[in-house]
């Protein structure tokens, strides 16, 4: 990643920060899968077998707002985003240090509309839901017993007077005493079932013919991530060989909204600008066969079989 690259992503992080703080954005799980990707492209490692060592393990810090909203998405959150992860790493050849996982932390010094990724790497996941089993209790040693000493020559015989003969022990009834004990307290306590961790989930793959995808040029480009780049720049998703296209000229983001996939197409202030249906556009929702023109380059929408 070159020195202007870093600038970029400063100042767009810087910018993000001071409009989450202006008007109170909520966090959107696209930002998240995009804040991913950077961490993957500055923490890639090269080994001597010549593969890219990416974290697996990401901890999103998130405000008391935003973790209530993402984490009541469950499971579908953590599938769109290991999917996201799994398919840039196919794209630039990385290998993650471990399964894929997506950790939800709540801050209670974060701003709504601020969050903070803390990527790691861990060979294995820790199952959160494991029952511990308690240390044994083990007793101290008992103390040794006192050495005896040994008996003393016998003491010459005295006149001692004779001991007081023991009391005869009291008399009682013959008849057995009995409490009254009720029928639950006879019954036997039921067996408390040990507690058994739910099995590790398999994250969800995603088939490329439900994705939405771009033709272009007769040739098929599935939207497979929740952030798409695309643009002349060699480190984006869709690399056109267009001069009238910018290094990074727009963008496409994926998001669910229940069953409903939702798209939408913003322009990366490219100095041709992106046009929609041959209108010129900032950010739009795009329908399925919507004409998108790049440059010189033009393409069509499709929405998938979702």
């Amino acid at each position: 990643m070159g020195m202007f690259r870093r600038l970029e992503q400063r100042l767009e992080e810087a910018t993000n920060r001071v409009f989450a703080r202006t008007f109170r954005s909520e966090v959107q799980p696209v930002e998240i899968a995009s804040a991913m990707r950077r961490a993957m492209d500055d923490k890639a490692t090269s080994t001597a077998k010549g593969r890219s060592i990416v974290p697996n393990v990401y901890t999103i810090e998130l405000s008391e707002t935003d973790y209530e909203r993402l984490a009541g998405w469950g499971e579908d959150l953590d599938d769109e985003l290991i999917a996201a992860a799994e398919e840039h790493c196919e794209s630039q050849g990385y290998t993650p240090g471990g399964p894929l996982q997506i950790r939800l932390v709540e801050s209670p010094t974060l701003e709504t509309g601020i969050f903070a990724l803390r990527p790691s790497t861990a060979r294995t996941i820790e199952d959160p839901y494991a029952v511990t089993p308690p240390p044994a209790v083990t007793s101290p040693p008992a103390p040794p017993a006192p050495a005896r000493s040994a008996p003393s020559p016998a003491a010459p015989a005295r006149d001692e007077p004779e001991p007081d003969p023991e009391p005869e022990p009291p008399a009682y009834d013959d008849e057995p005493y009995e409490a009254e004990v009720s029928a639950d307290e006879l019954a036997p306590e039921p067996p408390v079932p040990a507690a058994v961790p739910p099995k590790p989930r398999k994250p969800k793959r995603v088939n490329p013919a439900d994705r939405p995808w771009l033709e272009i040029d007769g040739d098929r480009y599935p939207l497979m991530g929740a952030l798409t780049v695309l643009g002349r720049d060699d480190g984006i998703e869709i690399i056109l060989d267009d001069p009238g296209v910018s290094r990074t000229h727009s963008e496409f983001r994926v998001t669910t909204d229940g069953p409903h996939t939702i798209v939408a197409v913003r322009d990366l202030r490219s100095t041709n600008g992106t046009f929609v249906n041959g209108e010129r556009i900032t950010s739009l929702h795009l329908e399925d066969g919507d004409r998108i023109t790049v440059g010189r380059t033009s393409m069509t929408f499709h929405a998938g079989r979702r």
